[in-house]
């Protein structure tokens, strides 16, 4: 049987506004999240980013010669009610600028879908109300999600509500406005978001019942280390950690065995008949997903943790290599996670991030020859051919992580490259922003314009 991905499939690349648009002071901008957070002073500057406010006419004109069908970007919140709250007024100038980038997209046949927040929520939200710990954020998210329903519906059709919602268990100031990891807290600020997310579900197909709307989740495959019986029960349980919130936004409601843990943990929690009403109305229309490794998990204390590089957890599997950040490369893995999820929630799925983080050198005649990129996108997209093939998968697209080159968000450094297009910023920001396409760019190319079929 022919190799190859449906031919309505979508083809492209997922970037967010913090980590390429720069010019933080400029356009209306409010300060975000990411605006005042401490940078290595060795590394790059978020007001500098890619330059993508200024630079985007070039951007979009090489993710066409490429053949891009779907561009995955974020609405910086800040951009368009720069303190975020009820009462302000709308930037228009910001919302102009989202505006045109949306036009220019269509006009190059490029398919957006929009994330609302993608871990940049205004700071004055996180410094007066501790971000998604207060109702009051909740209100002031539903009244942005509203303003960029209304202002873009006749123009998106794609929407995502929250960048994996689920690292508010390990990373609540970034992906919650969080102060604290306290599992009161995060529990609280959880079902805030969830709340958000699936009132905004519920007002988008109230505006447009034509556009979709899918939740994000950061997911990676969990294996147990060995085959005791220990070590099979700690990787259910760790995979529920992942499992929970698209459970709620896919479901419509509580899983038991979370509230089960919330009961064991002395977490306060409860819903009460409206709020159940807004979780089992408010379901996404699709699952998405990023996908970059896998981890082993091990329930023995005595079996030490993979602490080979950042975001970096569980085990090291001894059957897989891994990347120079030690994120483990297992192609396997995805087919699987598509299996999993697929199976889990009979919902469309997307993957909206995956890719390859490695420091890319120029050579001398200004050219990047990134094979093992190439080889780490090809085994990715073929396990996806097979998921979609073999297993029967329904799975509507694909949006590799940094097309173009941007800051790293876990890090802040600029050498740790993704994109097909190598972007002449470096990590104490010298650079000219000059864009040189990659070997992997033309290889990409091939890889659209065959379906998927030549991945040679």
């Amino acid at each position: 049987m022919e190799r190859k991905l449906p031919k309505d499939f979508y083809w492209g690349g997922s970037v967010s506004s913090f980590q390429t648009e720069g010019h933080r002071n400029e356009g209306g901008k409010g300060l975000c999240v990411y605006d005042v957070r401490p940078m290595n002073p060795e590394f790059s500057d978020w007001n500098d980013a890619i330059d993508e406010y200024t630079r985007y006419d070039e951007d979009i004109a090489l993710m066409k010669g490429m053949g891009f069908n779907f561009y995955r970007f974020s609405i910086c919140w800040s951009r368009i009610i720069p303190n975020g709250t009820l009462d302000e007024p709308v930037n228009e100038e910001g919302v102009k600028f989202y505006s045109d980038l949306i036009d220019k997209l269509l006009a190059a046949g490029i398919e957006p879908m929009i994330t609302l927040v993608h871990f940049d929520m205004p700071y004055h939200l996180v410094k007066e109300y501790n971000g998604f710990a207060s109702r009051y954020v909740v209100d002031c998210f539903e009244r942005f999600a509203k303003v960029c329903f209304e202002r873009y519906k006749d123009k998106v059709e794609y929407w995502l509500t929250f960048n994996e919602i689920n690292c508010i268990d390990f990373s609540g100031w970034v992906a919650a406005g969080i102060p604290n990891q306290n599992p009161q807290t995060i529990a609280d600020a959880a079902k805030n978001q969830l709340i958000a997310s699936a009132k905004s579900v519920i007002t988008l197909h109230n505006i447009n019942p034509n556009n979709k709307v899918g939740n994000m989740i950061g997911y990676g495959i969990k294996y147990p280390n060995t085959c005791h019986p220990n070590d099979i029960l700690k990787t259910w349980e760790e995979a529920n950690e992942d499992y929970f919130y698209c459970d709620v936004q896919a479901r419509g409601y509580y899983p038991r065995y979370k509230l089960k843990e919330y009961e064991r943990n002395g977490v306060v929690f409860s819903l009460n008949d409206k709020e159940k009403e807004i979780l089992k109305s408010g379901t996404v229309d699709f699952i998405s997903f990023s996908y970059y490794m896998s981890n082993c998990i091990s329930a023995d204390p005595k079996v030490a943790p993979n602490q080979s590089g950042n975001m970096s957890f569980g085990v090291k599997n001894p059957y897989l290599k891994a990347s120079a950040w030690g994120w483990q490369i297992d192609p396997k893995g995805l087919r699987i996670a598509l299996n999993y999820l697929y199976d889990r929630y009979q919902k469309p799925l997307m993957v909206v991030e995956n890719g390859l983080g490695a420091q890319d050198e120029v050579d001398e005649n200004n050219k990047i020859h990134d094979t093992y990129r190439i080889d780490y996108l090809r085994d990715h997209i073929l396990a996806m051919e097979e998921a979609v093939r073999i297993d029967g998968v329904e799975l509507w697209g694909y949006t590799s992580w940094g097309c173009i080159d941007l800051v790293s968000a876990s890090t802040g450094e600029m050498h740790k490259r993704y994109g097909f297009v190598y972007v002449n910023y470096q990590d104490d920001c010298s650079g000219n922003g000059e864009r040189i396409r990659k070997d992997s760019f033309y290889w990409y190319k091939k890889v659209i314009s065959s379906q998927g079929r030549d991945l040679k």
